[in-house]
This record gives structure tokens, C-alpha cells and sequence, in this order.
């Protein structure tokens, strides 16, 4: 995460462009870590999110919906005690450090002015909102409350002096001049350009080091120092003069993993670059896009937990049963032995172990194990009996086998939809698709609540021809959008052999032309398992070939007639696909 004192610097131009001599009109506490402060400046509206949190410390502008909660917090309370309608003053960065300190100016109850500065440390997890008298300079109450016991350097707590973070020796990027900079690397005992970087000055990141290395590396003349040098003014000018180039870094998974307020030159090639209008967007679509991913992949855990485990017995299952049918199909050699004694028993004698018979289908002679207990006659019928029961057990041990694989499928296809699962309504829906069919017991609103079809909310899509695709998000949707939403003209999608979506092309009672349906496989291939993979094969087929066999689990069907085709996954361009969100669903 590269929230420096780069990015820290450029936040704060824009704030300061944007909140400035407005007011703070409401103030908002969603959770322990984070406040919001409603602005108004003028005839505009902003919206600034603060957070202390130590996995998205943060604060930026943003334009999302506020939350209340019911019984608001004693830290909010205290905000809006001394900062409501409160005039923001001044924003600005400590030195360059990753300290924001916005002043305000209030009258209180007896018309005396009183002001205050609202302190933000982005510091991990030594992070804190403080808000500070500016005439005592004492601490009037923190988000984070740190005694002596905590942290022997400083107390953040109410009436206690305020005092700044250590700096540990570190000095600011905008005091360095080219010599102090060429001492910083050259005196470096560990030969650790990055490392100095981070060490010696405030504000400079891994991340911001390793692209200035990267950046000095491919520049011409001069010694590394100079180059290193020459880089960071060229960056710290870039900020201050508000040419920034707000930007996103994702992987190929689609899940963000860097930005910045400069372009990072070292993810060229890596990572797909994606330009944001600010670096509050920047902040903010980098910020939600993680703790969203982080939201859902908690609380998917105990639906992923048991479905593991579901499935590692019946695999388990699965193995043994091939082992016993692998047995059972080898019950010839019973059937044999008991033809080869029946022919043979007026040379065995009673009592025997074994017995020497001739093998009248090839000329050869055969042992044959015995019971002594049982005479001659009676071993033959037992091996008959034996062979009789194998072939028995083959049929039944068949029909678990098959049962037991229709199982794994199902719960594979489970884990899939877990796995692509964006918001929790999807979660919600797998998790009671999963308490009906015996997998996890049914929550308490689930109980209650009266039987009845759940509503659908698909992913769609339009394909460039304009044709409407849907897309299931879980085994309940995929069989209403197959035999409710679906008509017997529209054409039905699934990848060959692998677990993922229905995916229904509405065709208007035209046939598709083979652009369309390569097109449309693209994204039932992309709403699939093998997401990831190349050539992945989609079967497609008219809707009315498609059945659900009676007591099926969902989202099992059959089909004939089909066709197959190997496509790369692929969504249409964004601007032409609608997927569900979480407001939609309310």
C-alpha cells in the first residue's frame, strides 16, 4: 500500500481546494476506526472519510452514502460537540510525514471563539484521529485512547499534551538539497539504496523507493545519487504543482494491488494500469475495492470451511467405492471356480484346502482355495453365491458412485460461486441454498422467514449486437433463470464439464450468428471455474433441451442436441453489462 507522504501531500491540495472556508455540517461515525465529516463550502457538498483502521488507514473525499448508526459513539458525539458547524480554517501536512491537521474555528455556547485542529496519523497500525485545543495544545478526546501502560512516548488521551509521532531521525523530502540526498545513499553501511530511502526520509514508501530506483536505473548521466535525486524533485514538483497522475495497479484476478498519485513506470507490463479523475478516487476505488474483497472473503470462510470438508469425505467416498468396484468386477474368477468344481467333484476329497482341477476353457491346470469345514459341493455354491453377489454390488456400487459424483459436482459448483461471490446478498443466498439442502443449519431470520421464491438479480449483459445475456450467481438462480426466465427459443449456456453459471441468450426468435454465440460463451466461460484458463469449452443448446431430472440438487440438469465451442473467457466492454449490486438488491 503506497499511501506516503506523496500521496498524503496530494490529498491534501485537494482538500484544500475543496473544503476550505467551508463548514462542517454533519459528522458521522460508521465504525470504531472511521469517521465522516459532511462539508459545505458554498453551493457544493463533499463528503470527507477518515479512517484509522490499521489495514486502510486513509483519508480522502469521497461522494458514498453516509451511515448512522442508531446509538452514535462518544468520540463522534465529542466531534460534533466542538466541530459542528465549526469553519475549516486551514488543511495541512506536517512536514512530509503522513500527519493531516485540519483547523477550525467555532463560537461556543457563550459566544466565545474556540478552536481546534483535527489530527490524522495515516500510521498503520499506529494510526489515530485526535482532535487538539489549539490554545492549551492538549488532547481533547482521541479515537484511540493510548495510555502510558501502551506506549511510554506519548498519551492520547483527553487533557493530555499532544505530542506528534517520533521521527526517528527521518527529514523531509522538500528539505533535502543534492548533498545531503548523495550522503543519504553513499554513506549507506548496507549497501541498500531502497532501504536508506525509506529509512532517512518522511514520506518515501517501499514502493515509492523501488520506483525511484527503477525510474534513476533507466535515466542517462550522472552518478545513481544524482539520477535518485533528480527523480524525486521531478515527482515532488509533479505533486505540488497538481500535475498528479492518479492511477490504480490490478492483477490479472481483478483485485487492486497498488496506487498512487505519480505513475508507477515499475508496474508497466505487470499490472493493468487503470487512470482515476482524482487522487481522492484514487484513494477511495483502491480503499472500498480491498476491504470489500477482505468483507467478503471473511465471511465466505465458514461457507468455504464446510464445503471442504464436505467435499474431502466424499472424495474419500468416491475412492473407495472405485476400489470396491474394481473388486466386483473382477467376480469372474468366482463364477469359474465354481463351473470348474462342479465338473471336478468326484476327484475332490473331503476336507481339503485345496483342490487341483482341470481348466477345460484353455487345457490348463488349476489350485483352487477350499473351506475344509465345507465339502466340495458346498464350496462350489459359495463361490457361485459370491460371484452372484459381485455382480449385484456392481449395479448398486455404480448408482453411489454416480449419486456421490452428481454430489462433488454440485458442492464444486458451490465453492465456485463462493469463490466469484462480489457481495454478501450472494453469500446470504449460497449460504441458505446450502442450509436447505442439509449442508449447514438455517440461520435464525432464515426460519422465520415464510417459503417463497427468492427473487433473481442475474448478472446481464449486452452483447455488441444488442442481444441480452444473463448470467446465474448461484445452483437456486441458475435453475430459475433456466426453466422460469429463460423461453424455449432462447439459446442455453454452460462450460463443458465444469462447474459455473447458466447463461441464457435471449434471442428475440433469431438465430445467432457464430460472432454472437463465441461472444456469449466468452462470458459463460468467464462465470465459470477455469475463469483463469484458456480454450475452455462452452456446450450451448435451445432451451427446450435443456430438463432437471426429478429430485435433482440445484442447478444439476441434462440436455441433448448440443454443440461445443472453445473460447477464451472474456466479459463485453464495461460500459455494455449491468452487474447487480448490493443497492440494487435492498
Amino acid at each position: 500500500m503506497a499511501f506516503d507522504g506523496i500521496v498524503t501531500s496530494a490529498v491534501v491540495r485537494e482538500l484544500s481546494e475543496a473544503v476550505t472556508g467551508g463548514r462542517i455540517d454533519k459528522i458521522f461515525q460508521p465504525s470504531a476506526e472511521e469517521i465522516i465529516l459532511l462539508i459545505r463550502n458554498g453551493r457544493d457538498k463533499h463528503r470527507l472519510y477518515i479512517s484509522s483502521a490499521a489495514n486502510h488507514a486513509c483519508l480522502y473525499l469521497t461522494e458514498g452514502k453516509d451511515t448512522n448508526p442508531m446509538n452514535p459513539p462518544s468520540f463522534c458525539m465529542l466531534l460534533r460537540k466542538h466541530l459542528q458547524s465549526a469553519r475549516i480554517r486551514e488543511v495541512r501536512q506536517v512536514d512530509s510525514e503522513r500527519i493531516v491537521e485540519i483547523y477550525t474555528d467555532a463560537v461556543n455556547e457563550l459566544g466565545f471563539s474556540v478552536n481546534h485542529r483535527l489530527v490524522i496519523e495515516i500510521m498503520g497500525r499506529h494510526s489515530n484521529i485526535s482532535l487538539v485545543d489549539i490554545r492549551t495544545g492538549k488532547i481533547v478526546d482521541s479515537i484511540k485512547r493510548l495510555s502510558g501502560d501502551v506506549n511510554r512516548y506519548r498519551q492520547t488521551l483527553p487533557g493530555v499534551q499532544y505530542v506528534a509521532p517520533p521521527s526517528h531521525g527521518k527529514v523531509p523530502y522538500f528539505g533535502l538539497d543534492r548533498e545531503s540526498f548523495r550522503k543519504i545513499v553513499e554513506d549507506d553501511p548496507r549497501h541498500n539504496t531502497e532501504k536508506a530511502l525509506v529509512s532517512a526520509i518522511q514520506g518515501i514508501s517501499p514502493a515509492m523507493a523501488s520506483e525511484l530506483m527503477f525510474r534513476a536505473e533507466k535515466a542517462d548521466g550522472g552518478s545513481i545519487a544524482d539520477r535518485l535525486y533528480n527523480e524525486l524533485m521531478n515527482i515532488i514538483d509533479q505533486v505540488t504543482s497538481g500535475r498528479t497522475a492518479p492511477a490504480i495497479y490490478y492483477d490479472e484476478d481483478g483485485a487492486p494491488v497498488d496506487f498512487h498519485a505519480v505513475e508507477l513506470t515499475m508496474y508497466d507490463g505487470s499490472y493493468e494500469r487503470r487512470e482515476m479523475p482524482s487522487v481522492s478516487e484514487a484513494c477511495r476505488a483502491y480503499f472500498e475495492g480491498r476491504a470489500s474483497s477482505n468483507r467478503i472473503r471473511q465471511k465466505s470462510s465458514d461457507i468455504r470451511h464446510i464445503v471442504n470438508q464436505a467435499l474431502s469425505k466424499l472424495q474419500l467416498k468416491k475412492q473407495r467405492l472405485n476400489e470396491d468396484l474394481i473388486r466386483a468386477e473382477n467376480s469372474d474368477k468366482y463364477r469359474l471356480y465354481g463351473e470348474l468344481l462342479t465338473a471336478s467333484l468326484h476327484k475332490i476329497g473331503e476336507g481339503r484346502r485345496f483342490a487341483e482341477v482341470d481348466n477345460y476353457y484353455d487345457g490348463t491346470t488349476m489350485k483352487i482355495p477350499l473351506d475344509p469345514r465345507y465339502s466340495p459341493a458346498k464350496n462350489a455354491q459359495l463361490y457361485f453365491k459370491r460371484y452372484d453377489k459381485s455382480k449385484t454390488a456392481v449395479i448398486e456400487k455404480k448408482k453411489q458412485l454416480e449419486e456421490t459424483e452428481r454430489e462433488i459436482e454440485y458442492l464444486e459448483s458451490v465453492l465456485t460461486f463462493t469463490e466469484s461471490a462480489s457481495v454478501s446478498e450472494d453469500l446470504d443466498e449460497i449460504r441458505a441454498e446450502l442450509a436447505e439442502n442439509g449442508y449447514m443449519k438455517p440461520r435464525k431470520d432464515q426460519k422465520n422467514r415464510r417459503k417463497k421464491k427468492p427473487k433473481i438479480h442475474p448478472y446481464e449483459y449486452t452483447l455488441s449486437t444488442g442481444l441480452k445475456v444473463m448470467a446465474g450467481r448461484n445452483n437456486v438462480e441458475n435453475d430459475q433463470l433456466t426453466f422460469k426466465k429463460a423461453s424455449s427459443g432462447d439459446i442455453w449456456m454452460h462450460t463443458k464439464d465444469i462447474p459455473g453459471s447458466h447463461v441464457i441468450v435471449f434471442t428475440g426468435g433469431r438465430q445467432l450468428t457464430a460472432d454472437e454465440i463465441y461472444e456469449a460463451a466468452s462470458i459463460a466461460a468467464y462465470h465459470s471455474k477455469a475463469n483463469q484458463s484458456a480454450n475452455v469449452p462452452v456446450d450451448y443448446v435451445n432451451s427446450r433441451y435443456v430438463k432437471k431430472p426429478a429430485g435433482a440438487r440445484p442447478g444439476y440438469v441434462i440436455f441433448t442436441h448440443n454443440r461445443t465451442v472453445y473460447v477464451n473467457p472474456k466479459l463485453p466492454a464495461a460500459s455494455d453489462s449491468l452487474q447487480p449490486s448490493a443497492d440494487d438488491r435492498a
